[in-house]
Protein backbone atom coordinates (compact mmCIF):
# COMPACT_ATOMS: atom_id res chain seq x y z
CA UNK A 1 0.00 0.00 0.00
CA UNK A 2 1.21 3.27 -0.83
CA UNK A 3 1.38 6.35 0.93
CA UNK A 4 -1.08 7.60 -1.01
CA UNK A 5 -3.72 4.62 -1.31
CA UNK A 6 -5.50 4.08 2.43
CA UNK A 7 -7.66 1.68 1.26
CA UNK A 8 -8.23 -0.97 3.92
CA UNK A 9 -6.94 -4.62 2.78
CA UNK A 10 -9.96 -5.93 4.79
CA UNK A 11 -13.26 -4.30 3.85
CA UNK A 12 -15.64 -6.55 5.96
CA UNK A 13 -17.20 -4.98 8.66
CA UNK A 14 -17.23 -6.46 12.20
CA UNK A 15 -20.35 -8.28 13.00
CA UNK A 16 -22.17 -8.22 16.68
CA UNK A 17 -23.14 -12.11 15.91
CA UNK A 18 -19.18 -13.07 15.45
CA UNK A 19 -18.15 -13.74 18.51
CA UNK A 20 -17.79 -17.12 21.24
CA UNK A 21 -17.15 -16.96 25.15
CA UNK A 22 -15.70 -19.41 27.28
CA UNK A 23 -15.60 -18.97 31.15
CA UNK A 24 -13.89 -22.02 32.64
CA UNK A 25 -15.55 -22.10 36.39
CA UNK A 26 -19.20 -21.31 34.52
CA UNK A 27 -19.07 -23.92 31.20
CA UNK A 28 -22.82 -24.01 31.20
CA UNK A 29 -23.29 -19.89 30.89
CA UNK A 30 -20.94 -20.42 27.62
CA UNK A 31 -23.48 -21.62 25.50
CA UNK A 32 -26.18 -19.18 26.52
CA UNK A 33 -24.38 -15.81 25.99
CA UNK A 34 -26.95 -13.40 24.30
CA UNK A 35 -24.97 -10.14 24.78
CA UNK A 36 -21.37 -9.33 25.79
CA UNK A 37 -19.30 -6.35 25.26
CA UNK A 38 -15.74 -5.30 25.44
CA UNK A 39 -15.62 -2.92 28.59
CA UNK A 40 -14.29 0.44 28.36
CA UNK A 41 -11.15 1.27 29.58
CA UNK A 42 -9.78 4.67 30.73
CA UNK A 43 -6.34 6.45 31.60
CA UNK A 44 -6.22 8.96 34.84
CA UNK A 45 -4.86 12.09 33.46
CA UNK A 46 -2.74 14.62 35.53
CA UNK A 47 -3.16 18.49 35.07
CA UNK A 48 0.09 20.09 34.74
CA UNK A 49 -0.20 23.92 35.74
CA UNK A 50 2.04 27.18 34.90
CA UNK A 51 1.79 30.81 35.00
CA UNK A 52 -0.17 30.61 31.58
CA UNK A 53 -2.65 27.08 31.15
CA UNK A 54 -3.30 24.42 32.82
CA UNK A 55 -2.09 21.45 30.58
CA UNK A 56 -3.56 17.87 30.84
CA UNK A 57 -0.87 14.67 30.48
CA UNK A 58 -1.63 10.97 31.01
CA UNK A 59 -1.33 9.59 33.80
CA UNK A 60 -0.48 6.08 35.23
CA UNK A 61 -3.20 4.02 35.89
CA UNK A 62 -5.73 2.31 34.04
CA UNK A 63 -9.35 1.88 35.05
CA UNK A 64 -11.11 -0.81 33.30
CA UNK A 65 -15.20 -0.84 33.67
CA UNK A 66 -16.76 -4.21 34.75
CA UNK A 67 -17.47 -7.10 32.58
CA UNK A 68 -21.29 -7.31 31.75
CA UNK A 69 -22.84 -10.54 30.37
CA UNK A 70 -26.57 -11.41 29.47
CA UNK A 71 -26.85 -15.11 28.58
CA UNK A 72 -30.35 -17.79 28.79
CA UNK A 73 -30.96 -19.29 31.67
CA UNK A 74 -31.88 -23.28 31.27
CA UNK A 75 -34.97 -24.29 32.81
CA UNK A 76 -32.81 -26.45 35.32
CA UNK A 77 -31.02 -22.86 36.57
CA UNK A 78 -27.70 -24.70 36.15
CA UNK A 79 -26.05 -21.88 34.55
CA UNK A 80 -27.73 -19.18 36.87
CA UNK A 81 -26.53 -21.75 40.27
CA UNK A 82 -22.80 -21.86 38.41
CA UNK A 83 -22.75 -17.96 39.43
CA UNK A 84 -25.29 -17.77 41.83
CA UNK A 85 -23.43 -20.54 44.04
CA UNK A 86 -19.73 -18.46 43.10
CA UNK A 87 -20.94 -15.16 44.43
CA UNK A 88 -22.34 -16.88 47.44
CA UNK A 89 -19.14 -18.55 48.32
CA UNK A 90 -17.19 -15.44 48.01
CA UNK A 91 -19.69 -13.57 50.12
CA UNK A 92 -19.55 -16.61 52.66
CA UNK A 93 -23.19 -15.85 54.12
CA UNK A 94 -23.57 -19.07 56.01
CA UNK A 95 -19.53 -19.75 56.89
CA UNK A 96 -16.27 -18.84 56.45
CA UNK A 97 -15.54 -22.15 55.08
CA UNK A 98 -18.06 -21.68 51.80
CA UNK A 99 -14.91 -19.06 50.53
CA UNK A 100 -12.52 -21.33 52.32
CA UNK A 101 -13.85 -24.27 50.34
CA UNK A 102 -12.89 -22.35 46.70
CA UNK A 103 -9.95 -20.08 48.42
CA UNK A 104 -8.16 -23.78 48.67
CA UNK A 105 -8.47 -24.12 45.09
CA UNK A 106 -5.28 -23.50 43.10
CA UNK A 107 -5.60 -19.98 41.03
CA UNK A 108 -4.21 -22.25 37.82
CA UNK A 109 -7.35 -24.54 37.77
CA UNK A 110 -9.68 -21.34 37.57
CA UNK A 111 -11.89 -22.95 39.65
CA UNK A 112 -11.30 -20.95 42.75
CA UNK A 113 -11.63 -17.45 43.39
CA UNK A 114 -10.93 -16.54 39.87
CA UNK A 115 -11.24 -17.56 36.58
CA UNK A 116 -9.95 -16.02 33.32
CA UNK A 117 -12.98 -15.65 31.07
CA UNK A 118 -11.90 -15.39 26.84
CA UNK A 119 -14.33 -13.70 24.36
CA UNK A 120 -12.96 -14.97 21.12
CA UNK A 121 -13.78 -12.11 18.37
CA UNK A 122 -14.43 -13.94 15.33
CA UNK A 123 -13.82 -13.24 11.46
CA UNK A 124 -16.17 -13.28 8.43
CA UNK A 125 -15.06 -16.99 8.04
CA UNK A 126 -16.17 -17.40 11.76
CA UNK A 127 -12.86 -17.87 12.67
CA UNK A 128 -11.49 -17.27 15.73
CA UNK A 129 -9.53 -13.49 14.67
CA UNK A 130 -8.86 -12.01 18.19
CA UNK A 131 -9.29 -12.97 21.59
CA UNK A 132 -9.36 -10.74 24.47
CA UNK A 133 -8.38 -12.38 28.09
CA UNK A 134 -10.09 -11.02 31.65
CA UNK A 135 -7.60 -11.77 33.56
CA UNK A 136 -8.93 -13.09 37.72
CA UNK A 137 -12.65 -12.44 36.84
CA UNK A 138 -14.98 -12.93 39.45
CA UNK A 139 -18.57 -11.95 39.45
CA UNK A 140 -20.04 -9.19 41.87
CA UNK A 141 -23.72 -9.31 40.72
CA UNK A 142 -26.05 -11.75 39.38
CA UNK A 143 -29.55 -10.00 38.74
CA UNK A 144 -32.99 -11.12 39.59
CA UNK A 145 -35.06 -14.18 37.25
CA UNK A 146 -38.52 -12.28 36.15
CA UNK A 147 -41.53 -14.87 35.91
CA UNK A 148 -44.58 -13.04 34.00
CA UNK A 149 -47.83 -14.38 32.71
CA UNK A 150 -49.09 -11.40 31.37
CA UNK A 151 -47.00 -11.62 27.82
CA UNK A 152 -48.69 -13.06 24.72
CA UNK A 153 -45.23 -14.50 23.24
CA UNK A 154 -42.88 -16.43 24.84
CA UNK A 155 -39.99 -14.79 25.99
CA UNK A 156 -37.46 -16.62 27.37
CA UNK A 157 -35.78 -15.53 30.86
CA UNK A 158 -32.28 -14.06 30.70
CA UNK A 159 -29.99 -13.02 33.19
CA UNK A 160 -27.04 -10.86 33.43
CA UNK A 161 -23.93 -11.38 35.26
CA UNK A 162 -21.38 -8.67 36.26
CA UNK A 163 -17.43 -9.01 36.60
CA UNK A 164 -14.86 -7.35 38.10
CA UNK A 165 -11.21 -8.33 36.79
CA UNK A 166 -7.42 -7.08 36.92
CA UNK A 167 -7.13 -6.66 33.13
CA UNK A 168 -7.88 -7.73 29.67
CA UNK A 169 -5.61 -8.19 27.26
CA UNK A 170 -6.32 -8.32 23.22
CA UNK A 171 -4.49 -10.60 20.98
CA UNK A 172 -4.64 -11.15 17.46
CA UNK A 173 -4.78 -15.05 16.86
Amino acid sequence: MSVIDNTPSNRNFLSPVNFAFRIKKAPFVNFFIQQISIPAISVTNIDIRNEHVTAPYPGEHLTFAPLKLEFLVDEDLINYLEIHNWITALGKPDSYQQYKDIQDIPDYTGDGIYSDVSLFVLNSLKAQNYEIVFTDAFPISLSELNFDTRPSDIKFITATAVFKYTQYTITSL
